[in-house]
């Protein structure tokens, strides 16, 4: 037995500590090149590991497939992948892009129980399946639940709510002021009123646009005829339940709060609590947005009852067929690479191009018309009337390039932009998912470029962090950019000059608007984006 211990004593190794490098090197600076070296070799460990993981994961499905088949089999005869009941007793009806598993529960819209009229205007325009978020929303609106529906931007949820209230009032044809549909900005307004319409053509819907920056008597006198469908921002619409005589939403069955992290983003939650106030209780409530903010979870609990949660994506995420690259360049030749992808690498695709200030997009709209490119900006301190006349423009195709504030990151459904490029890294990941949400909508295809320099690496880190994937990195030939340096050089001289011009007289105009401020005073504005 002894001499059996001590052999085993001796096998026994301490492990003992690796010996630390004598010296660190001391630390330079990366250049650009190692950045980029650095970048793509994250890249490559991350896909690894997600390989490994994802095989992990399957193996795991395997072994428990046997012992699930039951709840599966039951799970996909009632259409939603699982409920749980969550905190405020909502519930949670799991219908993640994921979970609506084969063919076998995609059902079309006449399966979910929308009337013929409706399905004809929908196969007219060409809206043959339900997105998930309209699978999963449609039948609960239709069975008379409140809904917060989570989605993520692209993904159709202007129909998931205008089918279920159009359908109501086909059943309710002589109701006015039958519905009002809230949203953080005037383009966003303009665009829902104009989807509604389409969608509502064949049953004669009306429906009226309440926005600020535009003259309040023709919208008294359209309230006066009292549509079936208010479409509207808070501030101006609480301007008309104050000032406008008979006017009032006593009668009102449904109300729709769209994009309900940026309306309460924009300071407007005092004001959705006045609104609120002289609504009926008895009133059906949708609360739709891309992310769950807690100041969101507040105004569920203000404005719904016991609602129904149908979430396609808890987290931040961009859908499937968006591909995002990221270029690392010096911030001294931005505006040559800006011009190379748009003149060159992607000439004559159409495209919106962020900035993060309202100078900038102006400079640069003027800078690239200078090249020859066919571009229009969209910004805050256009006039209603220009912003609407730029983004028609856009749509029309008679522009293919959009240079815009974040003004046009949120909801805007242009369904044919090729390309989004982040010209300035958005702020926070929430605003990147809304940014390159332009583009890749509704199934189709899209490509994001992000313009990173050596003082946006740690924005830029963050989000991809937010996203939880690393960007690829997008191949350019810096050759070719070099030759664009000369010429690119004298249209910004140019373009600074008439930057400039514009601005003075931007603000002669701005005295006389100040003086001439209507009785919402800064409310009339706050659906303005001005950044």
């Amino acid at each position: 037995m002894d001499r059996d211990r001590q052999h085993k004593t001796k096998k026994r190794k301490i492990s003992k500590p690796e010996a630390d490098d004598d010296e660190l090197a001391p630390q330079q600076a990366p250049s650009i090149s190692d950045l980029v070296a650095s970048i793509k070799k994250n890249t490559q460990t991350v896909q690894t590991q997600a390989a490994a993981l994802t095989a992990a994961a399957t193996s795991t499905g395997k072994a428990q497939s046997d012992g699930d088949a039951k709840k599966r089999k039951k799970s996909s005869a009632e259409g939603t992948e699982e409920t749980a009941v969550e905190e405020e007793n909502d519930e949670a009806v799991g219908a993640t892009v994921d979970g609506v598993e084969g063919e076998e529960e995609t059902k079309s819209f006449k399966e979910l129980e929308i009337i013929d009229q409706l399905c004809e205007t929908l196969d007219t325009l060409k809206f043959h399946k339900p997105t998930p978020i309209q699978q999963a929303s449609i039948p609960l609106a239709l069975a008379g639940k409140d809904l917060i529906g989570l989605a993520e931007t692209g993904s159709g949820k202007t129909a998931a709510f205008a089918l279920p209230i159009l359908q109501a009032l086909y059943h309710s044809p002589h109701s006015t002021l039958f519905a009002c549909i809230l949203a953080p900005t005037r383009e966003l307004a303009f665009q829902i009123a104009e989807q509604t319409d389409a969608l509502g053509g064949s049953l004669g819907v009306k429906t009226c646009v309440i926005v600020g920056g535009m003259d309040m008597m023709p919208q008294s006198i359209a309230l006066s005829k009292r549509p079936h469908i208010i479409v509207a921002t808070p501030g101006r619409l609480l301007d008309h339940l104050e000032n406008t005589k008979g006017f009032s939403l006593r009668s009102l069955k449904y109300l729709v709060m769209d994009e309900a992290d940026r309306l309460l983003d924009l300071d407007f939650g005092p004001i959705i609590e006045k609104i609120l106030k002289v609504l009926p209780l008895g009133r059906h409530t949708y609360l739709f947005s891309a992310t769950m903010t807690d100041k969101v979870e507040r105004l569920q609990r203000m404005s719904l009852t016991n609602p129904v949660r149908v979430a396609v994506s808890s987290k931040y995420q961009t859908v499937k067929s968006l591909l995002q690259y990221f270029m690392l360049i010096p911030q001294k030749d931005k505006d040559t690479y800006l011009v190379y992808l748009v003149a060159e690498k992607f000439a004559g695709k159409t495209m919106i191009i962020f900035t993060r200030t309202i100078m900038d997009a102006q400079r640069i709209s003027v800078l690239l018309r200078l090249l020859g490119c066919s571009a229009i900006p969209l910004h805050g301190q256009l006039s209603q009337t220009g912003r609407l006349g730029a983004l028609n423009k856009f749509k029309a195709g008679a522009r293919n390039i959009l240079v815009a504030t974040d003004v046009a990151a949120r909801g805007l459904d242009i369904p044919t932009v090729d390309y989004v490029i982040n010209y300035d890294i958005a702020g926070d990941s929430k605003t990147y998912i809304h940014r390159v949400g332009r583009t890749a909508r509704a199934g189709r295809s899209g490509v994001c470029v992000n313009m990173v320099t050596q003082y946006d690496i740690e924005e830029f880190t963050r989000i991809e962090k937010a996203l939880g994937k690393k960007l690829d990195v997008m191949e350019i030939e810096k050759g070719e950019v070099s030759l664009l340096a000369e010429s690119v050089g004298e249209a910004q001289r140019q373009a600074i000059k008439e930057v400039k011009d514009w601005h003075e007289k931007k603000k002669e105009k701005g005295v006389g608007r100040k003086m001439r401020k209507g009785p919402g005073g800064r409310r009339d504005d706050m659906d303005r984006e001005e950044r």
